[in-house]
């Protein structure tokens, strides 16, 4: 259930493949590797529970960090390899890191992470850095002797705020514990030794490097994609007979928007899993998706805070297009402004009762601000949303996007889902702006699929797709362009940078 026991009995079995360069880790090099960091963590003072932060794009050494941190029994915090120099920072002093790892192709950005007591440099030296490959060759390939399980702090993308840091409990249980999330993915997707699990996602995201490490776990082998690129992904699948793989919907779009003759050329035959979530899914996409692939299109709904997990099988979700699942782990309650639970069907805030705890590190104003006002014990992550009969959760919207119009609450996921799947549009975020009479309009911020396609006839054709579809009220009043919009490798949109841009400072 960890890479040295993986690799006593297969050690030359690939741990991770690089899906552009083809490079390969192996179970023996991730585990003595990762032995010979752990090592170094404790030869220069750092014990269970202290903690150590990465920044690195999906390189090979990614996951032989992560391992490295978590069988020493610390917290481990990945970075964003896209963040500026003043949120590196940030980061790197929020979550107290005593340790800090980067790559050379970084060495710009991360001249501004603080000066922690170890830095090291992977691929090249820099000001305030040591070579990585100097600081582990001397150290013991074996494992340390005080060998305990650690867990990831990660950090939410920003996509409202400041990133906040989502500090678990630590158990320091012994490595051979499978723990929650294998339990949760065996039952569900039915892993094997025998897996090839495709990750196309940045593997600093929770979701990419939980499943990398818990598919480790099993002996399987981990294909690492540099960045998505829709037609690449499915010659990955091909060419590596990928089993398994965890997508968001904003890839199924780019590669439903491909070629018929380019998405028919692939075989995707071995595909036997494909798990989506990071944010909602229009129904005509995944309706296309499971028409495509088959009913093999998994979907759960879960945060990095790790205080639920929702999941919908392909035919339930058949059966109930558009929900996002229901409870396999904690209990959902939809609650009103005051704190009541409201009826099925009607829209509130989503809570989850009796999951695990957790907080915001250093923080206790916005850990305060995700729990329930009335003491219950039950914790949210913004999002609005309703429960049908049968208990399944359909979301709505975050709850700081939701538009208030004339007193009318509008859901700009609504509308987004209606112009996602337009043959003109790439990419669209819908919210508020200010309007003196209604308090708020609902604008519109399209990324054409042809730039030059951009302008007044295609605003109004939007409009009018979108009247088509929904109630006028909920359809965007105005339409904006832009080349690209501002996007987390994951999907999820920075709507907060495009709305900014049209409200007051003090907004």
């Amino acid at each position: 259930m960890y890479p040295g026991a993986i690799a006593a009995v297969t050690p030359d079995k690939p741990a991770v493949i690089m899906a552009g360069s083809g490079e390969v880790v192996t179970y023996r090099q991730l585990d003595e590797e990762s032995n010979r960091l752990a090592h170094l963590f404790r030869a220069r003072g750092l014990k269970s529970g202290d903690h150590i932060a990465f920044m690195m794009s999906n390189h090979p050494l990614f996951l032989t960090v992560a391992w490295a941190a978590h069988r020493a029994g610390l917290y481990y915090t990945a970075i964003s390899s896209r963040l500026q120099a003043d949120e590196l920072a940030y980061i790197v002093d929020n979550c107290e890191a005593r340790a800090f790892i980067t790559t050379a192709d970084l060495a710009e950005v991360a001249a501004a992470a603080p000066e922690v007591e170890l830095r090291l440099m992977i691929g090249g030296t820099a000001d305030g850095y040591s070579s990585y490959e100097d600081a582990v060759a001397a150290q013991p390939a074996t494992p340390i002797d005080d060998e305990c399980q650690g867990a990831d702090m990660l950090y939410s993308s920003g996509t409202t705020g400041r990133p906040k840091g989502v500090k678990p409990g630590l158990s320091l249980a012994p490595m051979s514990e499978p723990g929650i999330l294998l339990q949760l993915i065996q039952f569900l997707f039915a892993p094997s030794a025998d897996s090839v699990y495709l990750s196309p996602a940045p593997l600093y995201h929770a979701a990419p490097l939980r499943y990398c490490m818990s598919f480790q776990k099993l002996g399987a082998t981990v294909v690492v994609m540099d960045k998505f690129d829709p037609e690449a992904y499915l010659e990955a699948v091909e060419r590596h007979r990928v089993t398994h793989s965890q997508l968001v919907p904003t890839m199924f779009i780019k590669m439903l928007k491909l070629p018929e003759e380019t998405r028919a050329k692939y075989d995707l035959s071995s595909l036997q899993c494909a798990i989506h979530a990071a944010a909602p899914c229009p129904v005509p996409v995944k309706q296309q998706m499971l028409d495509w692939w088959g009913p093999i299109i998994h979907e759960y709904y879960a945060g990095t805070e790790g205080n639920g997990f929702l999941y919908v099988s392909p035919s339930d979700w058949l059966t109930h297009p558009g929900t996002v699942g229901r409870p396999l782990l904690g209990k959902v309650h939809i609650l009103d402004e005051e704190g009541d639970e409201v009826a099925p069907r009607e829209h509130g805030t989503v809570f989850i009762a009796d999951g695990p705890a957790f907080e915001y590190h250093g923080d206790p104003d916005k850990t305060r601000a995700s729990q329930d006002a009335r003491g219950r014990g039950w914790t949210t992550l913004g999002d609005i949303g309703y429960v049908d009969e049968e208990g399944f959760l359909y979301l709505t919207d975050r709850r700081s996007y939701m538009i208030i119009s004339g007193g009318v609450n509008i859901y700009p996921q609504e509308a987004e889902n209606v112009l996602a799947v337009h043959p003109k549009v790439a990419d669209v975020a819908v919210f508020g702006v200010p309007d003196e009479e209604m308090g708020e309009q609902v604008k519109a911020v399209v990324q054409p699929a042809d730039w030059a396609q951009a302008g007044p006839e295609l605003e109004a054709e939007l409009m009018e797709y979108c009247r088509g579809k929904l109630a006028h009220f909920k359809c965007p009043r105005s339409v904006d362009f832009r080349e690209e919009l501002p996007r987390h490798p994951t999907g999820k949109l920075y709507k907060r940078l495009l709305r900014d841009e049209y409200w007051p400072a003090k907004r």
